[in-house]
């Protein structure tokens, strides 16, 4: 058995096979580096860099360090974005399928997008002091950050803010939602978004696909297949909207590490407020109970709607009265990220008027 040396990720700037260029390393040869004629070698990026480390059979294998650091990130991040959160919120547990009333659903899953983004920092404010002449939602973004994430939703949209010109958070996701008038900007839209998230979402084990029969047609649906993700989406949304001290503890979904664990599920509820699916988070409560609940919603989308927060430590009609130093400590331990942070603001008072719009 040869010891030579085995690639696992070969970056080129050609798509020719290996046996096509010159200097290459044959493919039936792996161990015959010595015996290769020299040639013009093909000019790899100046940021990439290989290592090496030799396996228990003694090969080394060559690998790419960019690998381990997008492994390290993404260890960080939670299992479920918070367009599937929101979307998983809005399903028929048995059924597997949205409300066919829900005419806002489609909107906010665009502003999770938009969301998401800004806390995988991706996106951030324009670094520019005039933008605070603008309301908050109509200042510009911009794209920070061009590494995938490897959800397909976000990376595709991603894409468009990288190869577009500067547009503000409200047009960004007036424009991924098709709402507007403009022909030359329809190729903006983000199109078979709940579906491709219900897959996604089939991918990661939480639902599974069947048909069902709707009289005049067939549909897949979606039934939840893990019932445990969703019951533990619902318990993070009734723990931040009805009890006094708001604990959230580390799960399979959201780990200790990932940053802006209370603002991410302030958020979380915010959008599935605002996609009018929050209601079956709160189906257990009392009917008083749930417009305690919806009050404080409220309160929570009009406090972070606006840059900086209007949070004030102590919350209100006692639930909650951690949550604004829980928050503050996330921003203080993230100075470097307020111009994401004020994305999330910005995307939060687009769901504010999220009735005048649709």
């Amino acid at each position: 058995m040869s010891s030579g040396l085995q690639r696992r990720r070969v970056t080129s700037n050609n798509n020719n096979s290996s046996t096509n260029v010159p200097g290459s390393i044959s493919t039936p040869g792996l161990s015959s580096l010595s015996s290769v004629s020299p040639g013009p070698a093909s000019p790899e990026p100046s940021n990439y860099h290989s290592e090496s480390f030799s396996s228990e059979n003694g090969h080394r294998i060559a690998f790419d360090p960019r690998d381990l650091q997008e492994g390290d990130e993404r260890s960080k991040q939670p299992r479920l974005t918070l367009m599937e959160e929101v979307l998983l919120m809005g399903l028929k547990d048995k059924q597997g399928y949205l409300s066919f009333w829900n005419d806002n659903i489609s909107y906010a899953l665009r502003g999770c997008i938009v969301l998401e983004l800004a806390f995988r920092g991706r996106i951030s404010m324009q670094r520019d002091p005039t933008r605070r002449r603008l309301p908050l939602c109509d200042r510009i973004i911009e794209v920070i950050d061009e590494r995938l994430t490897g959800e397909v939703l976000l990376d595709e949209a991603l894409k468009l803010m990288k190869g577009s010109e500067k547009m503000s958070v409200a047009a960004w996701i007036d424009l991924m939602s098709g709402e507007t008038w403009n022909l030359m900007k329809i190729g903006y839209q983000l199109k078979q978004v709940r579906e491709r998230l219900a897959k996604g979402l089939v991918d990661k084990g939480i639902l599974r696909t069947e048909k069902r029969n709707f009289l005049l047609f067939d549909m897949a649906t979606h039934p939840v297949s893990d019932t445990g993700a969703k019951d533990e989406i619902r318990r993070r949304a009734i723990n931040i909207l009805t009890t006094k001290t708001v604990v959230l503890n580390a799960s399979p979904l959201v780990p200790d590490d990932v940053p802006f664990r209370y603002l991410r599920t302030v958020a979380m509820v915010c959008a599935a407020y605002a996609a009018n699916v929050l209601e079956n988070a709160l189906s257990n409560l009392s009917h008083d109970g749930r417009d305690r609940a919806f009050g404080r919603v409220d309160e929570l989308l009009g406090d972070y709607s606006q840059w900086p927060f209007a949070s004030k430590p102590g919350g209100s009609g006692g639930i909650g009265i951690n949550l604004a130093q829980e928050i503050s400590d996330e921003l203080n331990a993230n100075k470097d990220k307020e111009l994401q942070i004020e994305v999330v603001a910005a995307a939060l008072s687009v769901f504010t008027r999220l009735d005048s719009i649709l």
